[in-house]
């Protein structure tokens, strides 16, 4: 019965007041690569190809010339990250019409900055959640975080179905841009990757309202030796990125299968599905998975229109694109959408809904 899945109740976002245009980015970056010769014609055909508008920072951009070690970009992300995080929390919570000692279970994911204890230790006494609460970092999940805490909550909320938890991702790309590198890659990720964070509220079965989106089914799915294809390199100055050109082939190539045999397992199809949630990894991983699943454009319209407006948000993205789609409040009873994201592994996560 549909009663007894995880209800997704509602969904906080929050960004950094610091929003920068692409435009002031670019001329920005090529100020900096140019004096290093680096060919910034090339760096602003990359950056305008990304199809964002642009993004909102951590700090102002006339800070980040004094991050030159990654111990300080590494304090920024810890203090901004807990502002951000705890807003995205109290944001979700209030809509949800929860109270934050009624949270029993806390899920936090991020993969651009460390901290022990990690973020969640600081908005539980920032929030005053319940000491009784149980947490859970995720960190090295990449971008499909967002998605996999997703699943990790809601497999534990089928156990505790008269119990809350609650998923909160913390991502602040720019503190990890390796200002020295001037490689494709790495001048790719700058012109891509934005700040934000994102908290879901979700409540077991017993407690779950109606009218709400349930979490009927999850899959994980890993990719034998693909360990190159995304990550980062751990260097001295912090996270150097690791992304390969052919993740939009690898994606191509398997999504299609994996989303038909998740579907089939529910005795369903691609045509079953009315709201597609895919994470916003950039223009030709989102073809890629269009393609994959021979879907319309406007299929994943909301994600185009999330990567344009804030950029790649990492783990964070799947949870905006999320959150529109509830907040829109189109999705009529009975409707399925499925949500999916891929990351560092090379994996993906899937989950079916159903309003």
């Amino acid at each position: 019965m549909t009663s007894l899945h995880p209800a997704i109740l509602s969904v906080g976002r929050a960004l950094p007041q610091n929003f920068v245009d692409q435009e002031t980015l670019i001329a920005s970056l090529s100020a900096f690569w140019g004096a290093r010769h680096f060919n910034v014609d090339r760096l602003a055909d990359l950056h305008r190809a990304a199809r964002v508008g642009g993004r909102h920072l951590a700090l102002p951009l006339s800070e980040y010339p004094a991050l030159d070690s990654f111990a300080k970009a590494n304090d920024a992300f810890i203090r901004v990250g807990s502002e951000l995080g705890a807003a995205a929390v109290s944001d979700a919570l209030v809509r949800a019409g929860v109270g934050p000692r009624e949270v029993d279970h806390l899920y936090f994911v991020t993969v651009t900055g460390i901290s022990t204890p990690s973020l969640d230790a600081k908005l539980v006494n920032r929030l005053g959640l319940s000491p009784a609460v149980k947490r859970t970092p995720i960190f090295e999940v990449g971008c499909m975080a967002g998605a996999a805490g997703l699943s990790r909550a809601s497999d534990v909320l089928r156990a505790f179905p008269g119990e809350v938890a609650v998923l909160v991702s913390v991502e602040l790309c720019s503190l990890t841009l390796q200002r020295d590198d001037a490689s494709v890659t790495n001048v790719i990720a700058a012109g891509l990757f934005g700040d934000g964070a994102a908290a879901v509220v979700l409540a077991g079965g017993d407690r779950a309202p109606e009218r709400t989106p349930r979490i009927l089914a999850t899959r994980s799915v890993f990719y034998p030796d693909t360990e190159w294809v995304m990550g980062w390199d751990v260097v001295d100055t912090g996270f150097k990125v690791v992304l390969s050109a052919k993740v939009p082939e690898v994606i191509q190539a398997n999504v299609g299968g994996d989303v038909d045999r998740f579907l089939a397992a529910h005795g369903l199809a691609r045509g079953d599905v009315r709201h597609w949630v895919a994470h916003t990894g950039g223009p030709k991983v989102l073809e890629a998975f269009r393609r994959a699943l021979d879907l319309p454009e406007a299929a994943i319209a909301r994600s185009w229109r999330s990567l344009e407006e804030v950029g790649n948000l990492s783990s964070a993205s799947v949870l905006f694109v999320l959150g529109d789609l509830v907040d829109a409040g189109e999705a009529r009873p009975g409707d399925y959408g499925l949500v999916a994201a891929m990351g560092p592994g090379f994996s993906a996560e899937l989950l079916l809904l159903q309003w």
